[in-house]
């Protein structure tokens, strides 16, 4: 159907979003959610070896040891092939700025500028405007593969997916009642999060309480301490860790260096005035994540007059893997973006959030290096009712997120308030049923692949 984006709809009042919503099921009823594309594929291989072209050889294998672990790590990696499949499938046409890879490890906690800690998504190298249930069906089929991979009934994993969705459901409802001043301030913290879940489940509320107490030591001090060592003449350096933190040829300090002057011009001037206070200590490349293995991320030490720390990442940014199905405004390079969605979706957004860009080095967005930032281990959550919790948690945090495009009222008018069961829940817990299983067998592709099928054509 036509696309709605949501400059065509923002401006509409409350009741008007939702009976437009409601309307839009004529034409694509909500059990269509729930159907994988009926178009071949692609070879869900040849669409990752693409993306090592751009990557650093030497860290393409690391890529694919990691992709490797489990189905779960190979989701995580594989946003591209999901894209992918997603583009065959129906929707609302209904388009917002989308995180672009909403999983449930792309949630987290970090301290906003005022230290309060934030529960919120945090991984927007994707973010891109797009349809908004590509984000939920990556979300809910995050949780129902982490079931499946724990072993869970096949009755239990749908509960937790479905469970996930009326989160999302619910939670947008409430959005659509909200005025958008209401919506823009609103955040979700740590506090509340601890609060929540201690009413609901003992053993996840001793799993957050750890997170929450992890991460509120995740300071610049503390990584200076883990991360460095000094050397005769007093200067600071970052050691290097196998596969974690590398010097490579194609980083040279005085690149990085360059990088971190250019990115000056990209934040605001009380944050420029606060880095003037800082010198550039060093640089090294700083391997993340599974999908991003390859991709140029520098961190950089910075350091005061008086040796005190911050430390930046520089992560390279290349196009989403939405943009091959919805083109961008062309106006924003890469990092812009990547700025651009974080700024839109992120309830309270990094101060030090920048970008530099230029034709030779790329495109990179900046941000603090583990500044009280912390987020759950995903392993732990083994239990069928924990994993539904955390689910639910990711998927109101998500819907909070995607209302800031100021067309709540249409996907909540869309998704509907009924229960027992709502259509809408079911389908989403239909497409991650199955493409759970479409991943399981992605996963053993790849553990098949030949070094030939895995490294780029040249």
């Amino acid at each position: 159907m036509d696309a709605l984006t949501a400059e065509d709809l923002r401006r509409l009042p409350r009741d008007k979003q939702l009976a437009l919503g409601r309307g839009l099921r004529d034409g694509m009823p909500r059990r269509r959610l729930g159907e994988l594309s009926g178009e071949p594929r692609r070879d869900p291989i040849a669409i990752l070896a693409a993306q090592n072209k751009a990557r650093i050889p030497s860290l393409i294998p690391v890529r694919r040891e990691r992709m490797s672990e489990s189905p779960f790590a190979f989701y995580r990696g594989a946003a591209a092939v999901m894209a992918s499949d997603l583009a065959g499938t129906a929707s609302t046409g209904v388009r917002i700025q989308t995180c672009g890879d909403a999983h449930l490890s792309n949630f987290g906690l970090f301290a906003s500028r005022d230290r309060a800690l934030l529960f919120d998504v945090n991984d927007f190298d994707e973010t891109a405007v797009g349809p908004w249930e590509w984000d939920v069906k990556r979300l809910v089929t995050s949780v129902a593969i982490l079931g499946d991979e724990f072993g869970m009934s096949g009755d239990a994993v749908r509960q937790t997916a479905i469970k996930t969705v009326a989160a999302y459901r619910t939670r947008m409802n409430e959005m659509a009642q909200m005025c958008a001043l209401d919506r823009f301030y609103l955040k979700t913290t740590a506090l509340e999060v601890l609060d929540l879940v201690s009413r609901l489940s003992k053993s996840a509320s001793k799993l957050a309480t750890e997170t929450v107490s992890k991460a509120s030591r995740n300071t610049s001090h503390r990584a200076l301490r883990k991360l460095t060592a000094t050397t005769v003449d007093g200067h600071y350096r970052i050691v290097e860790q196998q596969d974690i933190a590398v010097r490579v040829p194609e980083v040279g300090l005085s690149e990085a260096a360059a990088m971190v002057d250019e990115y000056f011009g990209s934040v605001p001037e009380d944050v420029v005035a606060l880095l003037a206070c800082h010198q550039f200590e060093d640089a090294v490349v700083r391997v993340v994540g599974v999908g991003s293995v390859g991709t140029r991320c520098y961190l950089a030490l910075l350091t005061d007059a008086d040796g005190s720390p911050l430390f930046l990442q520089m992560k390279e940014a290349s196009a989403s893997v939405i943009e091959a199905y919805f083109p961008q405004d062309l106006r924003l390079d890469h990092g812009r973006r990547v700025v651009a969605g974080q700024r839109i979706m992120q309830a309270s957004g990094d101060p030090f959030l920048g970008y530099v860009s230029s034709a030779r080095r790329g495109s990179f967005y900046v941000r603090q290096f583990r500044d009280m930032k912390g987020s759950v281990e995903i392993a732990s959550l083994t239990d069928p009712d924990d994993l539904a919790l955390y689910g639910s948690l990711c998927a109101m945090t998500l819907a909070r997120s995607h209302a800031q495009s100021g067309v709540p009222g249409v996907i909540a008018g869309y998704l509907g308030t009924g229960s027992d069961p709502n259509a809408a829940d079911a389908a989403f817990a239909d497409f991650a049923e199955a493409y759970t299983q479409l991943n399981r067998e992605d996963h053993q592709r790849l553990l098949a692949a030949s070094e030939e099928q895995w490294l780029p054509n040249s």
